[in-house]
């Protein structure tokens, strides 16, 4: 579902965007569970890692009807895009060829641990006074 172009809201770039939400689809073949499991055990020692280093804030998988794993999600911190980019090139289901395509986009945190951002609420407040305006 999209918003009509008019309610959007301009998310402006002076809050910090460096929150990335990584989608990861799996190459589906015959081979895609061979893979995964192939590079299972280093990909999890790196998360484990990133998730020490305040990285990786969330990460799971898809799953198929059948409970086949058929993409992975991670929300991440990096300090750029550039940085992001390195980390993803390194990673084990990347150079095994786990993943085929992955998705990559910056993200606009709303709500952190059950609790709404400051972000979230001065993106609000700046609205609804433009709205306030019209």
């Amino acid at each position: 579902m999209q918003w009509p172009r008019e309610n959007r809201l301009p998310i402006e770039r002076d809050f910090a965007m460096n929150t990335y939400a990584i989608v990861a689809y799996d190459k589906l073949d015959g081979q895609a569970a061979a893979r995964r499991q192939a590079a299972r055990t280093p990909h999890f020692e790196r998360m484990k890692l990133a998730v020490g280093e305040g990285k990786i804030h969330f990460a799971g998988s898809m799953l198929a009807e059948d409970g086949r794993m058929t993409c992975s999600i991670v929300i991440a911190s990096f300090p750029d895009r550039a940085a992001l980019d390195a980390w993803v090139r390194e990673e084990p289901y990347v150079k095994n060829g786990a993943w085929e395509r992955i998705e990559v986009a910056p993200m606009f945190v709303a709500v952190k641990e059950g609790v709404i951002t400051d972000e979230w609420m001065s993106l609000m407040a700046r609205h609804l006074a433009a709205s306030a305006k019209a």
